[in-house]
């Protein structure tokens, strides 16, 4: 009985003692909890930025901010002034209207592969696109190469750098040309010559000239943009009257060469209806020839024709002072802010 006793009174003892230990344990996790939060409250403090701290920033490099801003549309003046006016002149044409097609495609079905054989295209349904055709070829290498070449055109648009309005004539970069002697002088590393290459000037003219066709309407809008009004008309007309030049005389020879093939044909022809289904497609290509000497927009036909410009494309002088200006307040208030942040 008295063992009993006494191990109860153990038991109570060992419960007396755990229970502070286990308020104990529970007091030190709440203390450590309430330090983390502490802590992170601080650190979250820390890391905030205070506006009226920021604006103070601001206010004491502000100074340094109107000195950089004022810098930057300084020099954003400066550039604006020193770049040259751009001119563009703009023509709209429409694709012109091919009168022997309906003659020829009301043909198709009866002469069959008769046509093609002989290399006549009959018109209507899977042909190419005269217009096309021609905006494509326009655009081409070979075809700018020789406009340039044709109307001696390599100096003006490889050596100019600006256009004197007073005396309507070009301005030429000395270091590029002397006029004087009529020589290239410019200095450029191999492969490349003074005298510029027929693909740089290709690539250059390129940068001039801007085609587009609206897809409802068929009509075309081209446009060449350069130093002077006067040449950069001149010169957009000439493009014009040069490509329906060519669109003709690609369906000269084309028609020539048809009516040749046809009229040796009928040479070897015993039969009298094959004799006159050849002196029908002679006749069509003999109407296409005559078309082709008759109309003088072969082609494209002008609807708006080019004009001198009187005002400016570009530069927009105003919206490179203002993004210059803006440039700088942003740079210089980036300056300021790290400048501070850091001493501090």
């Amino acid at each position: 009985m008295s063992k009993s006793v006494a191990h109860s009174e153990d038991k109570s003892v060992e419960n007396s003692q755990a229970i502070p230990n286990d308020v104990n344990a529970q007091l030190l996790q709440q203390q450590l909890l309430q330090q983390q939060l502490l802590l992170q409250n601080t650190q979250s403090q820390e890391d905030e930025i205070d506006l009226a701290e920021l604006w103070r920033a601001i206010w004491a490099g502000k100074f340094t901010i109107i000195i950089i801003s004022m810098i930057f549309a300084i020099a954003s003046v400066f550039f604006a002034l020193s770049k040259p006016n751009i001119y563009k002149a703009s023509a709209i044409l429409a694709p012109a209207s091919d009168d022997a097609g309906g003659g020829l495609g009301g043909m198709a079905g009866q002469l069959g592969g008769l046509a093609s054989m002989a290399g006549i295209s009959l018109g209507g349904g899977g042909g190419v696109d005269k217009t096309a055709l021609a905006l494509e070829i326009l655009k081409s290498r070979s075809f700018i190469e020789t406009f340039i070449a044709k109307h001696d055109l390599l100096v003006p648009l490889m050596a100019s750098k600006n256009w004197d309005m007073q005396s309507d004539t070009l301005i030429f970069d000395e270091e590029l040309y002397d006029k004087a002697t009529s020589k290239w002088i410019r200095e450029v590393k191999a492969p490349k010559k003074p005298e510029p290459s027929n693909w740089e000037t290709y690539k250059e003219f390129s940068q001039l000239v801007t085609v587009a066709q609206d897809k409802a309407t068929s009509m075309v809008n081209i446009d060449i943009a350069f130093y002077s009004p006067t040449l950069a008309k001149q010169w957009l007309t000439w493009l014009i009257q040069d490509i329906n030049e060519y669109m003709r005389e690609q369906d000269q020879v084309e028609a020539q060469a048809s009516i040749a093939f046809l009229t040796n044909q009928l040479a070897d022809i015993k039969v009298a209806t094959m004799e006159v289904v050849f002196y029908q497609l002679i006749e069509e290509q003999t109407k296409n020839m005559m078309l082709t000497m008759v109309k003088k927009e072969y082609v494209l036909k002008t609807i708006d024709p080019a004009q001198v410009p009187d005002t400016k494309d570009k530069p927009k002088r105003a919206l490179i002072v203002v993004l210059g200006t803006m440039l700088g307040g942003m740079l210089s208030l980036l300056i300021v802010l790290i400048r501070y942040f850091t001493k501090k």
